[in-house]
């Protein structure tokens, strides 16, 4: 319930409406409303309550004013108040709280700004005036110059290759280094560690994006993401392992269309089995940053990706980042992984797990938390390459020669990985 992204009053129900608990503030309410160009007549008696048991069967207006001072869980009863609101309603709220937490948690949860009681004419006049120019102020990005926006998921090809640590880390450079809107979209749904990584609560946003996909616009966008720093949203969940997924992937391409028109750069944390299941994922993704690890495990999947890929997704341009890398200890030497992959790894990052765990305990994204470390500075040319990448390089994607699959031999890559153990340390 914050600041929606079309400009101009809906026309299609009333501007405003407010439900006030006491006859003193309606008497300072109801001279401003007038004042305003509103009918007094919308300033009706009763709470948050009575405007949820009002709202549920009657159209929102496009200006809403509560009164929270009957309310005895005033977050819980505004989430309530959120599920009858139609999207593109500014919420004012009033109440006797004076409170800093509860004030920063109202507006986390959307609300447009909070008044304390007694009301005062003018403070509620400006407030008023303040809400009217969210919807007649031009939309952010209407100028000429808009940036094209950039979408990128971040694929692991196995199970903790550190996909998620160069989710969180490309999202935090694009929006802290660049100074980019940059959404983050975390779709491990049940174990997903992107709010993780940056110290923060998950919340419910995605959870309610996925049960309610109708809901999703850019106010549910502003309400429903957990902000990183003045740059950077993240979308993320920790929904119980009891409860199984259950969507058709509608919501994250709903969430998707929604990036686009709010953000410049997207980054997608997406878990591998998400493009068995929901391949209409990467639609509009311009990006894959396919991570993985020097071992025969890896470069099987690696392929198998790569060529599913191709398949279904050939507008994608596939980046290879090997990750984790220990010169002279990897399963793997980086010249066989890329024969049998047939094309070249784009950047290796080093194995450095100090700098990881010193990460874990700062609770800071990985290349805010080590900004010296070799690792770092590779996650960086990373994010220049994805920030640089012209219009070619996003349509564009390598041909191989002969088919992924048939080029790729674990017998020959086993017998070299033997003959190397077998020969004696110099």
């Amino acid at each position: 319930m914050n600041a929606p992204w079309k400009s101009g009053l809906p026309g299609n129900r009333d501007a405003f409406a407010a439900y006030i608990c006491d006859d003193a503030a309606l008497d300072v309410l109801r001279p401003v409303v007038i004042e305003m160009g509103w009918a007094p007549e919308k300033c009706n008696k009763g709470g948050l309550r009575n405007a949820v048991q009002s709202l549920s069967v009657s159209a929102s207006p496009a200006i809403l004013l509560v009164d929270l001072s009957e309310s005895g869980d005033p977050l819980n009863d505004i989430n309530a108040l959120a599920e009858v609101c139609e999207p593109g309603t500014v919420v004012i709220a009033i109440g006797q709280v004076n409170d800093v937490r509860l004030y920063r948690d109202l507006l986390a949860s959307g609300i447009h700004d909070y008044l304390l009681k007694p009301l005062n004419a003018q403070a509620v006049h400006d407030t008023l005036n303040g809400a009217l120019a969210v919807f007649t102020s031009p939309k952010a990005g209407d100028g000429d110059g808009v940036k094209r926006h950039i979408s990128t998921a971040v694929v692991g090809t196995r199970g903790g290759v550190g996909a998620s640590t160069l989710a969180t880390s490309l999202a935090w450079i694009f929006s802290d280094h660049h100074k980019s809107p940059t959404a983050l979209l975390d779709l491990d749904v049940h174990f997903g560690t992107g709010a993780l990584a940056l110290d923060l609560e998950p919340g419910r946003g995605l959870t309610d994006a996925i049960d309610n996909p109708s809901r999703i616009d850019g106010l549910f966008i502003e309400r429903a993401m957990i902000r990183a720093n003045d740059n950077l949203s993240v979308l993320s969940a920790e929904a119980p392992i009891s409860q199984p997924l259950m969507t058709d992937g509608s919501a994250f391409v709903q969430l998707e269309e929604e990036f686009r028109q709010a953000f410049e750069m997207t980054v997608i944390d997406l878990p591998r089995n998400m493009l068995i299941n929901f391949p209409h994922l990467l639609a509009d993704v311009n990006l894959v940053v396919l991570t993985c690890e020097l071992t025969l495990a890896s470069a099987r999947d690696t392929i198998r990706i790569l060529s599913w890929l191709k398949t279904n997704a050939a507008h994608a341009h596939p980046m290879i980042i090997a990750n984790k890398v220990q010169p002279g200890l990897s399963e793997i030497s980086k010249a066989d992984f890329e024969a049998s992959i047939e094309r070249k790894v784009d950047f290796s990052i080093p194995y450095d797990i100090k700098a990881a765990s010193n990460a874990a305990k700062l609770g800071q994204v990985f290349v805010e938390a080590n900004k010296s470390s070799k690792a770092t500075a590779t996650i960086k040319q990373i994010a220049d390459r994805v920030l640089g990448a012209s219009e070619d390089d996003l349509t564009s994607v390598s041909e191989e020669k002969k088919s992924l699959l048939g080029g790729f031999d674990l017998k020959s890559l086993l017998a070299k990985k033997d003959k190397v153990q077998a020969e004696p340390a110099e």
